[in-house]
């Protein structure tokens, strides 16, 4: 197939675009799973917390809130509560104040989560201004807009070959060839290898392992109002989930990219680390997963052409935050192929930008 633009990689980064894009060029998205959004957008804690990231990534996720407001039944109201012992009263202060959070009263805390133990909770903070994703709603929301505007989403499409040839790119795939005049890099983990792939200069991205799993409402308890936690110096975090809990010991374990497992002994360890701030130990696993988080070596987002090859564009480095600051970030990438002018700030547009590498 032939289009003006071919995205490789079908999570949440790659989906969005096509749905940005498909109104003003012909495009074809391509994903090598059975399915889209099988990695790590399949394995997302799903929380729109905008102040979470860093300070690129936090102005990307503000300036989605517009478009997730807009758009009815993706977000639910979750809140957001920090808790740290004893040990932690140096850095929780500004660790909360960083994520808009305030200080409650451990009384507070417990009224919100029963389950929390006064004696070892020390301290706690917290913000309604949190909220749960309906990833699936907001992946399959950009899938049918991006077909209703013509474009093709490939699954079972992995891409085997990428060559440069007379001004346009050249794709095996396993359904057949295909060309385009621009080529999207937005395969997650996979990035730097698509680069590599394509002749173009790899920019060091590293996919972080993060394991998780589900455990019963504790004590039978309905955690369904129950803010997402976390504890101090993101050792851990938990979240109400379909009437349970998904705890991650929150690791970042630096691996190739592959389809992840949740790795035992981690686990365990965050586990305790939770077990350790409520009153409910945990007696058994529903299930257990993994996903990879992949990061540029600034921990900001990657947008923009490559400084070497400008055909070749990059949505890279989403590093956990892909959900939260799609709507900006996709339509950074539509006005930047499309030369359009962004109405994100310059400042930012730089701060994302493959240049600020170097050439």
């Amino acid at each position: 197939m032939d289009a003006d633009v071919v995205i490789i990689g079908g999570g949440i980064a790659g989906v969005s675009l096509a749905a940005r894009l498909s109104p003003h060029a012909s495009v074809l998205l391509l994903e090598a799973e059975p399915v889209l959004a099988h990695h790590a957008s399949g394995r997302s804690a799903a929380l729109y917390e905008p102040r979470y990231g860093s300070p690129a990534v936090v102005e990307l996720s503000l300036a989605s809130g517009a478009f997730f407001n807009d758009t009815p039944g993706v977000l639910a109201p979750r809140g957001l509560m920090m808790v740290g012992k004893s040990g932690d009263a140096a850095s929780f202060p500004a660790e909360s104040a960083a994520m808009g959070l305030e200080p409650v009263t451990l009384a507070e805390a417990i009224a919100m989560v029963p389950v929390l133990n006064p004696d070892s909770v020390a301290m706690a903070a917290y913000s309604p201004e949190a909220w749960d994703i309906d990833t699936d709603l907001l992946l399959q929301g950009f899938a049918r807009t991006a077909r209703a505007a013509g474009a093709v989403l490939r699954t079972g499409a992995a891409v085997t070959a990428i060559r440069r040839h007379d001004g346009r790119w050249h794709l095996s795939t396993a359904q057949g060839p295909a060309t385009a005049g621009v080529l999207v890099n937005a395969a997650g983990a996979w990035v730097d290898a698509v680069a590599q792939m394509a002749g173009v200069q790899p920019l060091g991205f590293t996919p972080y392992r993060r394991s998780m799993a589900r455990i019963p409402a504790p004590g039978g308890l309905d955690v369904s109002r129950w803010p997402m936690l976390f504890g101090a110096g993101e050792a851990w975090y938990a979240k109400p989930d379909a009437g349970a809990l998904i705890v991650s010991p929150a690791e970042e374990h630096g691996m190739e990219p592959q389809d992840a497992w949740a790795d035992d002994m981690v686990l365990a360890e965050g586990l305790a680390r939770y077990e350790e701030m409520v009153t409910t130990p945990v007696t058994r696993l529903v299930s257990n997963w993994a996903g990879l988080r992949t990061f540029a070596p600034d921990r900001a987002l990657v947008i923009g052409a490559d400084v070497r090859e400008a055909s070749f564009f990059w949505l890279a480095g989403q590093g956990g935050q892909g959900f939260q600051s799609c709507p900006a970030a996709s339509q950074l990438a539509a006005d930047l192929i499309t030369g359009r002018a962004p109405d994100l700030g310059a400042d930012l547009v730089q701060a994302l930008s493959p240049g600020r590498f170097g050439g």
